[in-house]
């Protein structure tokens, strides 16, 4: 019996209790104490579920923010839309200034309850399996409520309540139920400029990010770039099956050859990737008692940063961490529906691992910023889409990878992209570690108490 949580609960207990839950998760799940407290019922002004309406990536209709496009607290850009809506129901939905979104639902529990905050008007309606709240701000304001819910304590209040399936579930019902600490506005005003201070160094970062991103399409021609809107093309069998091996429709489509062409004709000329690249695909076996750090897709950011990873032994790794990665390689998924998380592998993620699902690659020809920036772009984007086959795991398989064709950037515009992508990065880890401030002065403020988590802001910004 030893190691098992075991707790013994007498069944007049569950009854006379106002919350009847039977699944032993509840009553063995860690606890807290909170000197003073509200639950999450008292605390909300307003609260609304999202769109369940099929959602399309060829942006038609109006654009749904997803859990994908969590930015750290803050939120990205929908990359997806849908057209089942009217404008009414759109309205209605619209983001507005200070909503809090929650994840309501997912097949990862640790996702399940993660929240971000909204901290302007943003013309994006979200999906269902988020729900958004308005908190009563002389109780509680959102920045505060962000901050909780995101830190370990609030992380074990809905690990709590949610209830456990083949999908978490944490509804607005289970929200109503967990208890949200008092904290004394002071604190809450603290941790409010916290979240301002970190916002303009967020966007700052996005400006930079898309400095970067301008510099690379001017050069490749993409400002102005229109591809085909033919749903159909036609091909002869000798340039069609016999040269690629392929029956399907979707890979003749005639936008593909509009992109490859713009490479072929990039004034520095392109290449194979084989031809530019080393692509590291051995296996590596961890040792069974030492320590790494796994980076797998939920760790990838919106602007190819690794945002943390999973730390255990590796024998407690699953048996895809079996790549092998350094300082300066670039990391990218070879999976349709996520080809977009691409990342650049950063100094403190240096000999760590990650899933066989990614490609790891670098290169003499080209730095590491640009050949982020490229498999990002919308140009490599679309190869990449169109080299990805398989019925029940769609993916870009070694040999189709290696030999996709990649444009050559000058040296000067590397060299550009490469600073500003740099800077991007420096100022987005300022505005994590704000961010990681407030969520630690939460849990000072629990664990010990207000003046404490108050000083600690104060010692933070002062430095």
């Amino acid at each position: 019996m030893e190691g098992l949580e075991i707790k013994e609960i007498k069944v007049k207990t569950i009854l006379d209790s106002s919350i009847l839950r039977l699944e032993s998760e509840y009553f063995t799940a860690k606890s807290f104490t909170l000197k003073k407290s509200f639950t999450g019922a008292q605390i909300i002004d307003f609260v609304q579920y999202g769109t369940s309406e099929e959602l399309n990536e060829e942006g038609e209709g109006f654009p749904v923010l997803r859990l994908n496009e969590f930015d750290g607290c803050f939120i990205g850009q929908p990359s997806k839309n849908t057209n089942k809506i009217d404008a009414a129901t759109y309205d209605i939905l619209k983001l507005r200034t200070h909503d809090v979104l929650i994840c309501r639902t997912n097949g990862n529990p640790k996702y399940v309850g993660k929240s971000a905050i909204v901290m302007k008007n943003y013309d994006y309606a979200f999906a269902s399996y988020l729900f958004r709240i308005r908190p009563i701000t002389n109780i509680i304001n959102p920045f505060t409520l962000v901050a909780y819910l995101n830190s370990k304590y609030g992380r074990l209040e809905i690990e709590k309540y949610s209830m456990q399936g083949n999908q978490s579930n944490f509804s607005p019902a289970k929200f109503r139920e967990i208890r949200i600490p008092a904290f004394r506005e002071s604190l809450q005003d603290k941790i409010e400029s916290n979240f301002n201070l970190s916002f303009e160094k967020h966007e700052l970062s996005k400006q930079k990010y898309e400095g970067a991103n301008k510099l690379l399409f001017n050069k490749l021609g993409l400002n102005d770039f229109k591809v085909s809107k033919k749903i159909y093309n036609v091909k002869y069998l000798k340039e069609s099956f016999v040269k690629s091996n392929r029956l399907d429709a979707e890979y003749y489509q005639p936008k593909y050859d509009d992109y490859l062409n713009l490479i072929k004709n990039n004034i520095e000329g392109s290449s194979n990737l084989h031809s530019i690249c080393n692509v590291k695909d051995s296996n590596f076996s961890p040792k069974v008692d030492i320590e790494y750090k796994y980076v797998e897709l939920s760790n990838i950011g919106l602007q190819g940063e690794i945002t943390g990873a999973t730390v255990d032994m590796g024998s407690a790794l699953p048996s895809r961490a079996r790549r092998l990665i350094k300082e300066g390689d670039v990391i990218i998924s070879s999976i349709e529906g996520s080809l977009q998380s691409c990342a650049l592998v950063p100094a403190e993620y240096d000999n760590a691992l990650c899933s066989t699902g990614f490609y790891v690659i670098n290169s003499k020809e080209i730095n590491s910023e640009t050949l982020l920036l490229l498999f990002k772009s919308e140009l490599m984007q679309n190869i990449l889409k169109q080299n990805c086959s398989g019925t029940i795991l769609t993916a870009i398989n070694k040999n189709e990878f290696l030999n996709i064709q990649i444009p050559i950037i000058d040296p000067i515009t590397q060299r550009e992209i490469s600073k500003l992508v740099q800077e991007s990065f420096r100022v987005k880890n300022e505005s994590e570690r704000l961010l990681q401030v407030a969520k630690q002065a939460v849990e000072i403020a629990i664990e010990q108490d207000e003046d404490k988590a108050m000083e600690f802001i104060n010692q933070y910004l002062k430095n």
